[in-house]
């Protein structure tokens, strides 16, 4: 455990070394905030029965960033120690295969973390102001940020891989983002080929991201998505760790 920790506290801190994380910090709030602001003055503009929660988490303005902010902060992960020539020196350290590739994801989803934190302020200010709730219920306020650590989870698994699979990191943002906007959009699929037949159109609406956020932020708390994005998680960086592995035998 000591190990994994040290490993886990190199990745955090080698976030707050490149400037990249303070450029995707700043336009991540920037757009964010603007996101928040902009709901609020429509909401008082036209009578509407939506909460703040849903009508922050699900206009356009809220899925740019959330799905541009992946390959940004995964695409270096693996492509920079490749780049830099520092796989080797990682390779050859007394440290478990495991320890590296699970330090690398918490890592990045610290960093997550850390991107998200500062929206929280805004809705405690929204109530304080206020004084009204800014979701129908405390479920759907915690349950949509709790599918949002599960969505990233997921979502930063591809980008990891993507950058374990390439020494460039253009060509991992590439792959990451190109992966992450098509299971995004998975759930429209059968809309734009014209598929009526209700267990095709449920099998994509299980597995569509904006629909969980359409739930999740209105209260409705499925277990399935859960079961979706952990499966999915643990699935791709199994992955991600044959690919270690496979560097690591090659080099």
């Amino acid at each position: 455990m000591k190990v994994f920790l040290t490993l886990l506290g190199r990745e955090v801190k080698s976030f707050f070394y490149s400037p990249i994380a303070y450029v995707v910090l700043f336009y991540f709030l920037f757009l964010s905030g603007f996101n928040f602001y902009s709901q609020i003055s429509l909401m008082n503009g036209y009578p509407t029965e939506i909460t703040v929660v849903e009508a922050f988490f699900m206009p356009a303005l809220f899925w740019f960033p959330f799905v541009l902010s992946f390959p940004l902060i995964t695409m270096r992960v693996y492509s920079e120690e490749f780049r830099m020539g520092t796989f080797e020196t990682l390779t050859t350290a007394p440290v478990h295969d495991w320890q590296v590739v699970l330090s690398k994801f918490f890592g990045v989803l610290i960093f997550y973390i850390i991107l998200w934190t500062p929206t929280l302020v805004s809705f405690a200010s929204f109530q304080y102001i206020t004084g009204k709730m800014a979701a129908n219920a405390s479920g759907a306020y915690w349950g949509t940020y709790f599918l949002l650590l599960l969505m990233g989870g997921f979502f930063i698994s591809i980008g990891l891989l993507a950058s374990a699979l390439t020494k460039d990191q253009i060509n991992a943002a590439t792959i990451s983002f190109t992966t992450v906007t098509l299971l995004l959009f998975l759930g429209f699929l059968p809309d734009i080929m014209n598929i009526s037949a209700p267990a095709i159109k449920d099998l994509f609406s299980y597995v569509s991201s904006i629909q969980h956020m359409q739930d999740y932020s209105k209260g409705i708390i499925d277990s399935r998505p859960i079961v979706w994005y952990l499966s999915m998680t643990t699935l791709v960086t199994y992955l991600t760790l044959q690919v270690f592995q496979y560097r690591k035998w090659k080099a």
